[in-house]
């Protein structure tokens, strides 16, 4: 058995070897697909970080009717808390809704004049709401218009901030559409590559491959040797994919951390670096793997 897999080992890094330019480009298109893969992946994370950082920018704020008691909100404060949908919910009084109008614009001395010359308080309580996704708003909404709670609520702002939110949501979801496609394609070309040039491995060594079934050499050892080579240009792919990643990623970083605060991808690359080598390693040799192992089994078919 070690006997076997030694010599599969050795002709399948002596064949890589003699299919020089056959393997660079087998090894640089895969590496395409693998920098697409990992750039998928990093650009999930900032996403999520973007996510995160619009998300407590934008919220939807519940105004209640004035003659509707402290408690009565506090109570649909609990009761939307307990959605799974919801990420928090502040309350905001109306004399602290004051308080926060008149520091917000008390360099504005028309504003504080005519504040101060009202006999009553003109603002509302409410509610603060953030929901855990942007597409969540609409439930949230809707569970506001509920006739249990509408007969407290005087207004909701999700209709004013529901273009925005609806927009952040689509845009999320085109731009992780375009890079799992866009991931499909490259995989697909690497593994065509793949094959092709196993192929043409294949039809050079016809004449010794055909000595080897004569002599009553198994499937397992015709096949070996080319799946590794599939194998080997996998880990080389992977390797080269986080070398050539990393600088991208160093230099982007600042820019990035300008647009989202509190984001260092930089950092989020090297403290996963081993994560993010094993997801590459393991897309890169199976790439090479069912490339290798369709086109050697296609041959031994015929």
């Amino acid at each position: 058995m070690f006997t076997i897999l030694f010599r599969i080992l050795k002709f399948g890094m002596k064949g890589f070897r003699r299919n020089g330019w056959l393997s660079t480009a087998t090894v640089a298109i895969t590496v395409l697909a693998l920098m697409v893969f990992v750039g998928l992946i990093l650009f999930r994370v900032i996403t999520a970080y973007a996510v995160v950082s619009i998300q407590d920018k934008i919220d939807i704020s519940v105004y209640f009717k004035s003659d509707t008691s402290e408690d009565q909100i506090l109570n649909i404060k609990q009761s939307l808390e307990k959605l799974s949908e919801v990420k928090g919910v502040n309350y905001v009084s109306s004399d602290r809704a004051l308080e926060l109008f008149k520091s917000t614009h008390e360099s504005d001395q028309a504003i504080s004049q005519a504040i101060n010359e009202l006999n009553s308080n003109p603002f509302q309580a409410s509610l603060n709401i953030r929901a855990q996704r942007p597409d969540q708003y609409a439930t949230i909404a809707q569970y506001l218009s509920a006739p249990n709670l509408s007969t407290y609520v005087d207004n909701v702002s999700y209709a004013k901030n529901q273009v925005v939110i609806d927009r952040l949501a689509r845009i999320i979801d085109n731009v992780n559409r375009i890079g799992w496609a866009l991931t499909l394609a490259l995989t697909l070309i690497a593994g065509l590559v793949v094959f092709n040039t196993i192929r043409l491995a294949i039809y050079s060594n016809r004449e010794e491959i055909g000595i080897m079934r004569v002599v009553g050499a198994s499937n397992a050892l015709v096949r070996g040797p080319y799946m590794v080579e599939g194998i080997v240009s996998g880990i080389i792919a992977a390797v080269i994919s986080l070398v050539l990643a990393m600088p991208v990623v160093y230099i982007a970083s600042p820019y990035l951390s300008v647009f989202i605060p509190g984001l260092d991808i930089f950092r989020f690359f090297i403290s996963n670096f081993a994560v993010l080598f094993g997801y590459q390693l393991l897309f890169g040799v199976g790439i090479g793997i069912f490339s290798s192992f369709i086109a050697v089994r296609r041959y031994l078919k015929n």
